[in-house]
């Protein structure tokens, strides 16, 4: 299993969480709700790297060779504790010279 370069994302990072639930309403305005399986709460990243042209390339090449499919772990800036990832989306940018900027979505999965 691979893990993610230990470069820290800018501040400014940002988690959001879609919790599966099942619902069922009813005629009468009742409503019941149910969470769905066993993870039911996946968590997902979006991160952004400021760093030299160098530290870009590496990261855009770990995220290539996996290109969505394959997960790695990463240790999100909230916790000390890895989990597994998925990216299936980022980009990079070139604002200044020698310097790049990484946008990219990692979103959590759930495997043995």
């Amino acid at each position: 299993m691979a893990t993610f370069p230990d470069y820290k994302p800018r501040v400014g990072a940002s988690k959001s969480s879609a919790p599966t639930v099942r619902s069922t309403k009813f005629g009468d305005g009742y409503e019941q709700r149910v969470r769905f399986g066993l993870n039911q709460d996946p968590k997902e990243w979006t991160l952004e790297w400021n760093v030299t042209e160098e530290v870009a390339d590496e990261i855009e090449t770990f995220l290539e060779a996996r290109a969505g499919a394959e997960s790695f772990d990463w240790t999100p800036p909230d916790t000390s504790t890895s989990y597994k990832w998925v990216c299936s989306q980022w980009q990079k940018t070139i604002d200044e010279p020698f310097r790049g900027v990484i946008r990219a979505t990692f979103r959590q999965v759930f495997e043995p």
